[in-house]
């Protein structure tokens, strides 16, 4: 594999970084849609007001044209009813790993949905909860023994999650049940790969185990959650993963006004992994948006600035269920909660444009060591985050206005020449020739050369 070469050109400062010849990894598997792809979370239970798979598949056609590639469904499976929270209990706390949540639908259902999804040319990955199972799971009865325990021999209580109960991955017998479990919706159902729920939560050599083992059916488009600068062993299983430290630090700049040199500094360490793995960078998703709050109360009037990022930097794009209206309500997560459609979709054509171009131009490929990353130098260091990706003749320039006030600067930085097109504004600019912003608040820029 050629070496990707880094240079971060921040202030007067270049930073360099190399990634070196690695032996093959799990994540080495033909795939190449993969590093043109955005991945949409669906939350079936709040998407429509049935909530169920046939409802959702109406929506599909509009999600296709809107650009999306890959449908994220959170969990599909039955929820436990014994200390579950709320009136309808979490997707997270699994009665059955094999069956479907009636709440949605039926087993045909969803196989008609996921045929219909790839007619359009999606491809369907579901969340896999693997680290615990709901209290009245059929394996508490069928396998007691596949269950942590604690000392008075009643089930081990997940951390925090009094509605979960965790499972023992010393127990070889319910490793294989988890594969075989994983397995049967690979085969009966045709699903491309998983989102697979607190991943670092799991013994990493069980990843180790399983993916092999279930990809014995097709190759499969596998998301850790978990963020690989604290999980590195994770990144050589999982073709992708959450980039928690960006987002946890993104939220700190702008509601502590912490210096947007160190979310420069953070991007370079997440540069220094390589692209044996990708990033995946969003601005809301289920456990977000429910417990801490939508994007707009997140980053207010740098949320559009941080959507273009997400969907531009070096990985794939993850949006949520609703964020082409866009939503500005927290949804509960134990009850029924419909997003509010309004048929507007105001931010629909935004990231139609951001999605097409990351699906259609090299230079925003993802996972790809052809391409290389830049970030810019400005007369405005502290306040824009301005980058250029190029690969081969392709290129395409972002620049954001990461501050809370107007901003007039210049990009003073050799790696950006020649004639650019807006593609958000339909024109061309020479840069030869002038490289001066005039940012208002919220203001961002894309480019493609």
């Amino acid at each position: 594999m050629k070496k990707l070469i880094l240079l971060a050109i921040i202030g007067l400062g270049i930073v360099s970084c190399t990634t070196q010849k690695n032996t093959r990894r799990m994540t080495d598997l033909p795939k190449d849609w993969k590093h043109n792809t955005n991945i949409y979370e669906v939350n079936i239970r709040q998407y429509t007001q049935e909530g169920t798979f046939k409802a959702f598949a109406k929506e599909m056609p509009r999600l296709k044209s809107m650009g999306v590639k890959t449908l994220w469904f959170m969990p599909i499976t039955p929820i436990a009813q014994q200390n579950k929270k709320g009136s309808l209990g979490s997707p997270y706390a699994a009665a059955d790993y094999t069956s479907i949540n009636p709440e949605f639908g039926t087993m045909e259902d969803f196989k008609d949905m996921v045929n219909e999804a790839h007619r359009l040319g999606f491809k369907v990955i579901i969340d896999w909860v693997a680290n615990h199972t709901g209290w009245d799971h059929v394996w508490t009865k069928t396998h007691p023994e596949f269950y942590l325990k604690d000392p008075d021999g009643k089930f081990h209580i997940a951390s925090g999650m009094d509605d979960i109960i965790e499972l023992d991955y010393k127990n070889q017998e319910m490793r294989q049940a988890m594969i075989d479990a994983m397995k049967f919706w690979v085969t009966e159902t045709h699903i491309d790969g998983f989102r697979c729920d607190l991943a670092s939560w799991v013994e990493v050599d069980f990843w180790e185990q399983a993916r092999p083992e279930v990809e014995k059916v097709k190759p499969l488009f596998w998301l850790g959650e978990f963020d690989e600068l604290e999980s590195p062993e994770y990144g050589k299983v999982f073709d992708a993963s959450y980039s928690w430290k960006w987002m946890h630090k993104s939220a700190d700049y702008y509601k502590k006004n912490e210096p947007l040199q160190e979310l420069k500094d953070l991007l370079i360490q997440y540069s220094n992994i390589g692209d044996k793995s990708m990033r995946a960078w969003f601005t809301a998703n289920h456990d977000e948006n429910s417990w801490n709050g939508t994007e707009y109360e997140k980053y207010a009037v740098i949320a559009k600035p941080m959507a273009v990022f997400s969907a531009t930097w070096n990985g794939v794009p993850l949006l949520y269920s609703g964020q082409e209206l866009p939503n500005m309500k927290r949804l509960e997560f134990f009850e029924k909660d419909v997003i509010k459609w309004n048929k507007t979709y105001q931010v629909a054509d935004f990231y139609k444009i951001l999605l097409d171009l990351k699906s259609s131009n090299p230079a925003l490929r993802g996972g790809d060591s052809n391409v290389a990353t830049y970030l810019l130098n400005t007369t405005a260091n502290d306040k824009i985050l301005a980058y250029v990706r190029k690969n081969g003749k392709d290129e395409v320039l972002v620049v954001l206005n990461m501050s809370k006030e107007p901003v007039s600067f210049t990009i003073e930085d050799g790696n950006i020449s020649g004639t650019f097109r807006n593609v958000f504004e339909k024109t061309k600019r020479n840069f030869d020739e002038s490289k001066d912003f005039n940012f208002k608040v919220s203001d961002y820029a894309v480019f493609e050369k």
